[in-house]
């Protein structure tokens, strides 16, 4: 695919059209969307953290309550 002509030609469309373009390819692009693997680590990790919030869900910082602690280091 010669991308700068393939671009060129997308240039003569009218504006709407290019819209309507922009949204075929962002669906296209969202219905083949792949999510990268991880590693067994990363879910194991992940397996602690949502276990430790089941067993303490209350034991948590709201976002205000992290920026103030970093801006207090």
């Amino acid at each position: 695919m010669d991308f700068t002509a393939t671009l060129n030609e997308i240039k003569t469309l009218t504006i709407e059209e290019r819209i309507r373009l922009v949204q075929a390819i962002w669906d296209s692009i969202a219905a083949e969307q792949t999510y990268p693997d991880i590693t067994e680590p990363q879910k194991q990790e992940l397996e602690r953290r949502i276990n430790d919030y089941e067993a303490n869900p209350d034991n948590v910082m709201t976002w205000d309550e992290i920026k103030a602690s970093i801006k207090r280091q």
